[in-house]
């Protein structure tokens, strides 16, 4: 189990990979963003824009995916109050590899609960071909390691 003492500022954690599928692409969409351009590959807006592409919201469910597998299933992670600066870089399409890494940019102990702190880190996914497709902040409450 990793605790809160056990990230670092500079430390990197890199993810696995996610091959997203077509058919994932499109069921996302349908459930969470129905527009066109996620759920209808034919369509001219579609076609105007490259094909079918991902929801953004899609994307960072990739990275949620990514991450537990990575560090948060074996880490002290308690719940996160969010993240900022989220950017979508360039469209993930089917057939796309996506990869990733987190990089710690702080690991601090709360001064108000002492069991906890807090750990900021910055993500950045991208695809096969080396192009970043989404960066962004997160904070996670973690646990300190208990004496």
């Amino acid at each position: 189990m990793k605790y809160l003492e056990d990230f670092h500022p500079g430390q990197c954690i890199v993810f696995g990979n996610h091959v997203v599928a077509k058919d994932a692409i499109v069921g996302f969409a349908e459930a969470f963003d129905p527009q066109v351009f996620h759920t209808n590959d034919a369509h001219q807006v579609t076609q105007e824009l490259g094909g079918l592409m991902a929801s953004g919201w899609h994307t960072a469910a990739i990275f949620m995916r990514l991450a537990v597998e990575a560090y948060l299933a074996q880490s002290a992670v308690l719940t996160s109050p969010g993240v900022d600066e989220l950017r979508w870089l360039a469209p993930v399409r089917p057939g796309d590899t996506i990869s990733g890494e987190a990089v710690v940019e702080e690991a601090r102990q709360s001064a108000s609960r002492p069991d906890r702190g807090i750990l900021t880190t910055h993500v950045r996914l991208w695809n096969q071909d080396g192009v970043d497709v989404l960066t962004m902040k997160t904070h996670a409450f973690v646990r300190v390691r208990p004496h």
